[in-house]
């Protein structure tokens, strides 16, 4: 038998693949090798200070949350595979502003206490690409499968899939380790900030970067995952609307070495904050990770999408005899977090200063294909690492950052 469809059902995200009223599925034999790649790198790279990656990082969240398998339902439940008149499509409602969008995405009135059966029925007579239209102009969270390809080269020089760029070509190299390097990470969820967490563990000093009125949503869900992704980082929160807050920010750009945002290109830039520009400063971070979902390029840098509609994008699913099935629990956050993280800390000793594009639909696309032959394994189920302390209250440490970069 396959070492990685061992490997699979050992790490608790078979547990969540596949229908509740059948047995745990595999994935592609790609996806565990970029796992374990990653993995492996990191914890090279990082001086054998990260140990707890690997493939247990997918079912975190399930097991905090006593998540399960449920098929073509994602397992967190907000997702829905559905199959349109000409393919399959994967749609998110985790927001009330999908379900708000429903009546002008699909053009007809629909109950909002439970729409699902309503959508399912409308999506069912019409074709996948006008429905992607549409949904593109909304914001809908919305992905046809396959409908993303892996962007060509697959791997970079850091043999990870993430689009990487150096901003200068003629700079003398400036080699630095991960450990006692600055981090400003402006992500929010799950895929940045277990970036961040990650290069933490590594040795770096963390500062978790918040709008006062927009936090990270993640602080409504459980507090133990909130801790396990952030307890290691102190809190800033700024008022960005206000002309001091946004300098309070720039000062911490230019005293970071590292920068993990995963907000749409413009969210950064109605700030003023670009982030090739950001890097080519004297004084400025060295490595910039933008993570998103299918990119910053100009065609598909406004596209919405979470970890299971990312996954759906690229074609990273699974399937039985009654089509395809989600793999694991928005299976691409965490994927991304690790992959990013990895590719950060090889950015850094390089010396040289590096736009990072972490794209989950294209990072799909790379390890998508036929899944594992799991057949007669047992899966373990999903674990979660014990979150190290508690993650401070918003802003616990403002006054104090604020004071170390001399603002």
């Amino acid at each position: 038998m396959d070492r990685r469809a061992t490997a699979w059902a050992a790490s608790g995200a078979m547990a969540l693949s596949g229908r509740s009223d059948g047995p745990g599925l595999g994935a592609s034999g790609a996806l565990v090798d970029l796992v374990e790649r990653a993995a492996a790198m990191l914890h090279r790279n990082s001086g054998g200070r990260v140990t707890s990656a690997g493939l247990a990082l997918l079912g975190e969240r399930a097991a905090i949350e006593n998540l399960t398998r449920q098929g073509a339902i994602s397992c967190g439940g907000s997702t829905r595979l559905l199959r349109a008149a000409d393919g399959w499509l994967a749609v998110s409602l985790a927001r009330e502003d999908d379900v708000a969008a429903l009546p002008a995405w699909l053009q007809v009135d629909l109950p909002f206490d439970d729409p699902w059966p309503a959508v399912t029925e409308a999506v069912a007579g019409r074709p996948v690409a006008g429905l992607d239209e549409r949904a593109a102009l909304l914001g809908l969270p919305f992905a046809a499968l396959d409908s993303v390809s892996v962007a060509a080269p697959a791997l970079n020089a850091f043999d990870l899939p993430v689009a990487a760029r150096r901003v200068d070509e003629d700079a003398v190299a400036r080699p630095r380790p991960i450990a006692g390097a600055t981090v400003l990470d402006l992500s929010a969820l799950w895929a940045g900030p277990l970036c961040g967490q990650l290069l933490a563990e590594a040795g770096a000093n963390v500062i978790k970067l918040e709008s006062i009125t927009r936090p990270d949503g993640a602080r409504r869900g459980p507090a133990p995952f909130f801790s396990l992704l952030n307890g290691e980082k102190r809190s800033v929160a700024l008022d960005l609307v206000t002309p001091d807050g946004r300098r309070a920010m720039d000062r911490l750009l230019t005293t970071a070495d590292v920068v993990i945002e995963s907000a749409r290109p413009r969210a950064l830039e109605q700030w003023g904050i670009v982030a090739s520009d950001v890097l080519v400063r004297r004084s400025g971070p060295q490595v910039w990770v933008s993570i998103t979902s299918h990119g910053r390029g100009l065609a598909v840098r406004e596209r919405v999408g979470f970890g299971d509609v990312a996954a759906v994008a690229g074609g990273l699913v699974t399937r039985d005899d009654r089509g395809p099935c989600f793999v694991a629990d928005a299976v691409t956050d965490p994927v991304t977090g690790l992959v990013s993280a990895a590719a950060v800390v090889a950015a850094l000793a390089t010396g040289h200063r590096w736009l990072l594009s972490a794209a989950m639909a294209p990072l799909a696309a790379s390890v998508a294909g036929p899944p594992l032959d799991v057949a007669g394994l047992e899966a373990a189920p999903p674990r979660a690492r014990p979150a190290r302390r508690r993650a401070p209250v918003l802003g616990a440490d403002t006054v104090a950052v604020l004071a170390e970069v001399g603002f």
